[in-house]
């Protein structure tokens, strides 16, 4: 089967190298690194479990061949809503703890969390998917007291 492991190769996943590669082109020239297809049409859960994979490594998608994979698509790349609502709270802190009033700080902690650039980087991907996915939040930042 396309994209599944091929028969007798049980020491590891034979398609790593091939898609940290593209995942690493795709990342190097601002692309999206989207996953080729699984040509079992009807095996959702096989779908699932190699978009899972791709998803698991970095990619922003898998090819979808019929109808019935647009659903499996969309819940294995669009994030949980914990993750979501997670990646938003970052974003709100990190605006207000780097602003003058939160005191100009460029790393910080939220609650045992510590976030910085790199947090605020990682947090738009995810908030942006959830966007994409038409997730609302259901958190929000409060500054500090005092």
């Amino acid at each position: 089967v396309v994209g599944e492991q091929p028969p007798g190769y049980d020491v590891g996943d034979a398609y790593h190298h091939i898609l940290m590669s593209i995942l690493m082109a795709a990342r190097a020239h601002d692309k999206q690194a989207i996953d080729g297809p699984y040509l079992q049409i009807k095996d959702i859960e096989g779908y699932k479990r190699v978009a899972g994979r791709s998803a698991a490594l970095g990619f922003d998608g898998k090819w979808v061949l019929h109808p019935g994979q647009v659903e499996a698509a969309n819940e294995v790349f669009s994030p949980r809503q914990e993750d979501y609502d997670h990646a938003e709270l970052i974003l709100d802190a990190y605006e207000y703890y780097t602003s003058a009033e939160g005191g100009a700080k460029g790393a910080v902690m939220l609650g045992d969390e510590m976030i910085d650039e790199a947090s605020r980087k990682m947090a738009l991907v995810i908030s942006a998917k959830g966007r994409a996915a038409g997730m609302q939040r259901t958190k929000t930042f409060e500054p500090p007291e005092g």
